[in-house]
This record gives C-alpha cells, structure tokens and sequence, in this order.
C-alpha cells in the first residue's frame, strides 16, 4: 500500500447499494460470503454465478478498508489482486474470481479488504432514451463482500482437519459503553482482540423490555477500532448488550466498558 495515500472515508461513491431498475434481468449469487485467506493460504476462490436470464457484465475490485472516528474507510491497494478483473457471465454459468497475495502478510495479523463488484448493463442506445438523451452506462447494481487475510501465526477460523493449532486461531475482544451524539444516544462497541468482529440479531436488554440495535447484521468492528451505532433507548444503569459474534449459534452479553 503506498505510504501517504489517503483512505476514503464512509460508503458514499465506493460501497452504496445502486438502485436496480425494473427492466433489470439478471441476478448474481456470491459464495462464499465470507472468504478468507488463511497463512498457509496463497490463494483463495470467489465464485459468481448468473442466475438471470441476461448476460451480466461483472467488475471486480479489491480494497482495503479500516475503521477510524467511527467510520468505515477504504484505500485502494496492491496486496490482493482479483483475477480477471472483468467478466461477462452468460445465463446459468459460473465464473470463478481468483484472489491471489502478491506478498507475504504481517505476522500475527489479520488484514482487512472489501471485494467490490459492479454490475454494469450494456449502454442504452439513443434511439431507445429519452428525447435529447445521449448513450450511457448505468451502474445496476453493486455487491461488497468482505476478505479476511492472515499472517503467520493467527487463524481466522478453526481447521476441521486439525492442521492447523487450534491455539492460534484468533478470537474477537469486545467491550461496549453507550455515549451520546448530538443529544441522541448510541452504542460504541470496541474490539481489542486480534481478529474483527461481524455482529448480528444485536439488542439492548433492560429489565424484561429487549430492543434491537437492528434486524440482522449490525456491522463489523475490526481489530483495534471502535465504531458506533445509533441506540434504539439511552441505556441507564443495569442495561445488558447481547449479540451474535462470527456466527455463533447463540446471542451472548458482551461486557460493559468505561
């Protein structure tokens, strides 16, 4: 990553879902959903598949993102490399993404990136605009998987092989305070461990009353960031944080900090 080179902060122009317009026909399934490149891993697969009924013209970006003052942030990069950066998939095929490390990462660390695919139609012809229109791309639909990647010494997930130490295989720290923004109450959430933290089914538990921070995924907190959500009520003394960490089967309390 080149030294001195800005990181663009927040979702808007990288990351911001497109609107699919009505006359749109095809639909592209993503697995994994979340891929990893563990240390003893070069390379790994992302593999997407047409399941519309029109060709989709597919790009394909890797980034790197971070968490800093509370935002998400992101940073173009050498490190992975997304091959072929361009596709076109037909009806019912399948196309595979190779994601390759050009260089060894930092051990003990993990290392986080945004796949980014954009989904681009043809160009409307001019003749089918608007009158005065002029022929243009539109961008259809964008998808944001996140990648995970791994120095030696640290794992991102235990090997049902028993390959790999199960000891090394890194564990989220997280702590939680509420904090007022502008006069409306939030919820930070810090994360202190080696590894992120994807966080779902996220609620405030007070007394027998239980409020969601939100339906489903709440976010992410990366190794050594911290980030903030709006709180659905103030949470006074007594106030529980429970959530769903990395998939786990049950929704845990996640301990109260300062």
């Amino acid at each position: 990553m080149r030294a001195g080179a800005k990181w663009t902060r927040g979702l808007t122009g990288l990351l911001s879902l497109a609107s699919l317009p009505a006359w749109a026909a095809t639909s592209v399934l993503i697995w994994p959903i979340d891929p990893v490149l563990e240390a003893d891993q070069k390379a790994g697969a992302l593999w997407l598949e047409n399941r519309g009924t029109a060709p989709a013209n597919l790009q394909v970006r890797v980034f790197a993102w971070r968490q800093g003052d509370y935002q998400e942030q992101f940073q173009a990069q050498r490190e992975i490399i997304g091959s072929p950066p361009v596709a076109n998939i037909a009806p019912g095929q399948k196309q595979l993404i190779r994601l390759t490390r050009t260089g060894p990462s930092p051990a003990g660390q993990e290392q986080a990136y945004r796949i980014i695919i954009d989904e681009i139609p043809p160009a409307i012809p001019v003749d089918k605009a608007e009158p005065g229109a002029t022929a243009a791309i539109r961008l259809q639909m964008r998808y944001s998987v996140p990648l995970f990647v791994y120095g030696e010494g640290l794992w991102g997930k235990a090997d049902p092989e028993g390959k790999r130490n199960a000891e090394g295989v890194g564990k989220p720290q997280l702590s939680w305070r509420p904090v007022t923004v502008q006069g409306k109450p939030y919820i930070e959430l810090r994360n202190t461990g080696p590894v992120h933290a994807r966080l779902t089914d996220v609620v405030v538990q007070q007394g027998s009353q239980s409020k969601p921070l939100a339906e489903g995924l709440l976010g992410y907190v990366l190794p050594g960031a911290s980030m903030r959500w709006p709180a659905p009520v103030a949470s006074g003394n007594g106030s529980v944080l429970k959530g769903r960490v990395n998939g786990q089967h049950s929704a845990d309390a996640i301990r109260q900090g300062q």
